[in-house]
């Protein structure tokens, strides 16, 4: 259960389907996205393919000693586009891939299109989604929800992404969803159709126990997504936002000119491999090492090259020397950044307290703790919003809550109106009326218990208590004890045995910290294998921005921001 790996095979598929020759790569805007993540372009220039086309493009030259590989979204606008193309084809054949499932009657216009027959061939090959790391994968959707219920548009572009995740891992499975969530049932019912719709396609061989889809919705948990990350991606999604794997540095203070924009792809850059899930001290440490090899593998200024084997050893080695300097230079830049936007915003004191609202039980410290940080000039207007946040969601129905004197507060910094109407969206988004699960539980003698062995683990651990509601809906699961009450089964049928294959999508987006959790389950629970995905990959920003949209507060009932997307 690899997604990155799964669309990889995909694309090479197509490229290989061509045979040899010089090919031309047609896409759209999300396949340019789709493909991008798991390829660099020079991965895939080694492969004949020299140029890259969008299919929207109006300015393209005619070239046709280049064959054409179509990789598009089965849209109407795409079909359209393809059927221009084809009445005027530019390139000599075309090898036309589409990422999901395609209507007879589209394939028919196509047909008719081709009047000069230059399309050699006709496949569905289901890359409909972002894999982000081989257990991660995303859709790029922002706004799902109005209300409690589905944006249009989004329900069917979710069904699509879901449904060719499961075509694309060959997997048929049952499925549970959230009792709590209409969305989650609405979801379940429409990927259920689509199988039984597209039978033949799902007919896999079948194994002893069945996968296992399970639909989530974010408002069960909008505590993780408001946390600020100490782990590499996470902190980086979060500090400097990742989209599609790249980083925009062009604000960083004295930035160069080739590291405005930076690709951190687990795939092609063994550092960030190695260092994805690892906190921000143990990459500092990692980081040192990093230099300190570059600096002794680095050709000297006076070494002499004296004969040809010098050269020639130089030569050899100058592109590694050439990538060594560029992985280096990029992750020192990218770390250096983080580092000092923890100064600047003193992310360890707010976090230190973050995770204690998060965490623990103790309403008198935790009221202190956010008054005094809300009292501090150099606490950012963001993190000054979430504070208030989190205690609002962790306090909400506490009888002395000081939830009113701590939005005064607010006012007096000069937070603005906008930031301020957020901590009542969030509450509406995912207060205790919406949650169907036990978010926030009672400190009982276990939870005690537990506390106490944290505290004895380290000091790290201050700021990494926190597990995200997911641990414990997967860890249930796992072990047969996830209640058919609150995450119903849909159709008779029920899972007898322990799920080993499964799949779990959150509505309105899943987080970093979320996926470290899947990581780690799948290193510690030996025959189970995970894949969580999400309508996004969400940081602070980028909820709040869903929040707004799903409550009335982003305008007329969250509309009004969705009209260009599909």
């Amino acid at each position: 259960m690899n997604v990155t790996l799964a669309v990889k095979q995909y694309v090479s598929k197509m490229i290989e389907n061509s045979g040899p020759g010089m090919k031309v790569l047609l896409m759209d805007r999300e396949t340019t996205s789709i493909v991008s993540v798991v390829y660099t372009q020079s991965e895939i220039l080694q492969k004949e393919v020299y140029l890259f086309e969008r299919i929207d493009s109006q300015n393209r030259d005619s070239m046709k000693h280049l064959k054409a590989i179509c990789f598009l979204r089965p849209t109407k606008e795409n079909i359209q586009h393809l059927i221009q193309e084809l009445r005027r084809p530019k390139y000599s054949i075309y090898f036309i891939y589409f990422s999901n499932v395609i209507s007879k009657s589209e394939i028919k216009a196509l047909a008719e299109a081709d009047e000069q027959e230059v399309v050699a061939e006709v496949q569905e090959f289901y890359g409909d989604f972002i894999a982000v790391n081989p257990h991660l994968f995303s859709l790029n959707l922002q706004g799902v929800s109005r209300g409690r219920s589905w944006e249009p548009s989004m329900l069917s572009r979710c069904t699509q992404g879901l449904t060719s995740v499961l075509l694309a891992l060959k997997k048929c499975p049952m499925i549970r969803y959230q009792l709590s969530s209409d969305m989650s049932k609405r979801l379940a019912e429409s990927v259920k159709q689509i199988i039984t719709k597209e039978y033949e396609l799902f007919d896999f061989r079948k194994t002893e126990v069945p996968p296992l889809l399970l639909i989530l919705n974010r408002s069960d948990d909008a505590i993780t997504p408001l946390l600020n990350q100490w782990t590499y991606q996470a902190m980086v999604h979060e500090l400097l936002g990742l989209n599609n794997n790249r980083i925009d540095l062009s604000r960083v203070p004295g930035i160069s000119k080739d590291l405005k924009e930076v690709v951190l792809s687990a795939e092609n850059d063994e550092f960030y491999a190695n260092n994805l899930y690892l906190n921000f001290g143990e990459i500092g440490t990692n980081i040192k090492n990093l230099m300190e090899d570059f600096q002794k593998k680095k050709p000297k200024g006076q070494q002499k090259l004296e004969s040809i084997t010098d050269m020639k050893a130089f030569v050899d080695n100058y592109p590694q020397f050439k990538k060594m300097s560029g992985t280096v230079s990029k992750h020192v830049t990218v770390v250096g950044e983080l580092s000092r936007l923890v100064t600047e915003r003193q992310l360890m004191e707010v976090s230190e307290v973050e995770q204690e609202l998060a965490c623990q039980n103790d309403h008198s410290n935790a009221q202190q703790n956010v008054r005094r940080l809300l009292q501090n000039p150099r606490l950012s207007e963001l993190d000054a919003v979430r504070l208030v946040m989190l205690y609002a969601l962790r306090y909400e129905r506490h009888s002395s809550s000081i939830l009113p004197s701590l939005m005064d507060d607010l006012s007096r910094r000069g937070v603005s109106e906008r930031h301020r109407r957020m901590v009542q969206a969030v509450v509406e988004y995912g207060g205790k009326r919406v949650r169907g699960s036990d978010l926030i539980t009672a400190t009982d003698a276990v939870a005690i218990t537990k506390q106490f062995f944290k505290g004895l683990k380290g000091v790290e651990n201050v700021y990494t208590q926190h597990q995200p509601l997911l641990h414990d809906t997967l860890d249930q699961l796992i072990k047969g004890r996830l209640k058919d009450s609150q995450f119903p089964y849909l159709g008779a049928s029920s899972l007898r045995d322990r799920p080993q294959d499964i799949i779990v999508f959150i509505i309105g987006g899943a987080t970093y910290e979320e996926a470290l959790t899947v990581y780690n389950l799948n290193r510690s629970t030996p025959g189970v294998r995970i894949v969580l995905g999400g309508s996004s990959i969400h940081n602070t920003k980028s909820f709040l921005e869903e929040v707004m949209s799903a409550t009335s507060h982003g305008g007329e009932q969250g509309s009004g921001r969705h009209g260009n997307r599909r």
